[in-house]
């Protein structure tokens, strides 16, 4: 199928497309979600520029809707609505057990007439991290949940020695929130991004939102 794909800039997202196109569907747009400045993304705070290098890299056009949470799902319907009408047929997301995150997902595309695909979903997470790192996929940890994890896990590598450090209730591919990746080099990069962390900035999220604390690995190409 013609298919767009949701992408966070991370991992799991990587890894679907990389399924998705090994099971033969043409996956050449991809959808991320920004704030309501345009700015950065919406989850992982990863800076446009960075975001249009990697949909390049990966030889993908990047449509990138701007909106607040309040108005996160009303944008991304009208934009599946508005790929469904180039001719798309079905969407591909990253998600692997997470429930109402699949059944949000199937809702939306449903409100479009696009078939939601989720190549990951029930596989065991040690087997997707290990199926990661033995691809080739090169990522760094740009944003922990201090729920979770403390602030010095964020900035660093996604490989092995991260993966072998996490507590033992933290989800190797950080399923529940627990931190966040961008890829710069992999299997399906033209060329890799040449990044480096500029700097761990400290978040609280607004009361109506939780009021979680996080840290972000600012990131920016390498001089």
């Amino acid at each position: 199928m013609r298919c767009a794909w949701s992408s966070s800039g991370g991992k799991d997202s990587l890894l679907a497309l990389w399924h998705a196109r090994r099971q033969g569907h043409l996956v050449s747009t991809m959808i991320t979600m920004f704030d309501e400045t345009g700015a950065r993304s919406r989850s992982h705070g990863i800076d446009l520029a960075l975001m249009r290098e990697q949909a390049s890299a990966l030889d993908v056009e990047l449509i990138n809707p701007a909106a607040s949470w309040k108005f996160y799902e009303a944008e991304f319907v009208a934009t599946l609505r508005m790929v469904h009408a180039s001719g798309h047929e079905a969407v591909v997301f990253g998600d692997i057990d997470l429930a109402p995150h699949r059944e949000w997902e199937e809702k939306v595309c449903a409100q479009a007439n696009l078939t939601a695909l989720l190549p990951l979903w029930k596989r065991d997470s040690r087997e997707l991290s290990a199926e990661v790192l033995q691809l080739g996929f090169k990522a760094v940890v740009v944003c922990v949940d201090h729920r979770f994890l403390h602030a010095d896990y964020c900035g660093r590598e996604y490989d092995q020695a991260f993966i072998d450090s996490l507590p033992p209730k933290v989800d190797a591919c950080g399923e529940n929130g627990e931190f966040h990746t961008f890829v710069y080099d992999g299997p399906m990069f033209r060329a890799p991004l040449t990044v480096t962390v500029t700097s761990i900035d400290a978040y609280q999220a607004p009361a109506e939102f939780g009021g979680g604390r996080f840290s972000f690995a600012r990131l920016a190409r390498k001089a």
